[in-house]
């Protein structure tokens, strides 16, 4: 792939909702790269969707002011050696470019939730409701893109109706630098992302041994995330072991 992002080893933490925090990432930057905090519900929509979660005993970040609790958080990884990120949830444009200045100045990506797929989050417009409406999704990317942050998405694949590789052209067209690709059980659509785009890919999902790091790799990955296990230090450390072996040059850069 043509495009990098400025992290190594490319290993990455993917966000855990109401858990993926300052702490976490600092846990695990012995064995990764970068780490994807959140999500966190920027407007009103879609932070009573995230209220409505906790109701039925889902883990979420709610804070009052969640720019706020961006700047925080990313401000406490000042001096932690590795590349954060944040993940975030929006219904609407309007807190994205906000989000995405602050992502800048604090050097961090800047992470767009096409992923999520509650039946709340999806009720109010975002999440993986944002995949199958690419022209609004795009128009979050361009927006952040805009104020010169390094932006990027992630998606779901299996998703009816939605062409991985034909949204992620759209996405670069409108400024963004990377895709963060949950396979779910279609691993293979990594490679057609890596074909259809010169976007730097991250691949996730199931994401544990020497194995499927290099079957992620062997789809043309350029990077690999953990999710669930990623407060687990020793599926970290295998998992890095793995992206050493498979990626060289890259895990060392």
């Amino acid at each position: 792939m043509d495009s990098t992002l400025p992290f190594a080893p490319p290993l990455a933490l993917a966000s855990l909702s109401g858990e993926a925090d300052a702490d976490w990432a600092r846990s695990g930057a012995t064995y990764a790269g970068a780490a994807f905090l959140g999500g966190i519900a920027l407007d009103a929509d879609s932070r009573a969707a995230a209220r409505e979660l906790v109701d039925r005993d889902r883990t979420e970040f709610l804070p009052d002011d969640p720019l706020a609790f961006v700047d925080r958080e990313l401000e406490a990884l000042a001096d932690v050696p590795i590349q954060p990120a944040f993940n975030v949830r929006s219904a609407t444009v309007d807190p994205i470019p906000a989000a995405a200045d602050i992502c800048r100045d604090r050097n961090a990506l800047l992470e767009i939730n096409a992923h999520c797929r509650q039946d709340e989050l999806c009720a109010v417009g975002c999440g993986e409701t944002l995949l199958r409406d690419g022209e609004r999704l795009a128009g979050y990317v361009e927006r952040a893109a805009e104020t010169g942050a390094t932006v990027g998405v992630k998606v779901r694949a299996e998703v009816p109706g939605v062409d991985l590789p034909t949204l992620a052209r759209s996405l670069e067209r409108a400024g963004a630098d990377f895709v963060h690709v949950d396979a779910m059980d279609t691993e293979s659509v990594v490679a057609d992302v890596v074909d259809a785009t010169d976007l730097f890919v991250i691949a996730n999902n199931g994401v544990r041994d020497d194995e499927t790091v290099r079957e992620y790799v062997e789809y043309g990955a350029d990077a690999v995330s953990v999710g669930r296990p990623s407060d687990d230090p020793v599926v970290l450390e295998r998992v890095a072991d793995a992206v050493e072996r498979h990626l060289g040059a890259a895990a060392r850069r």
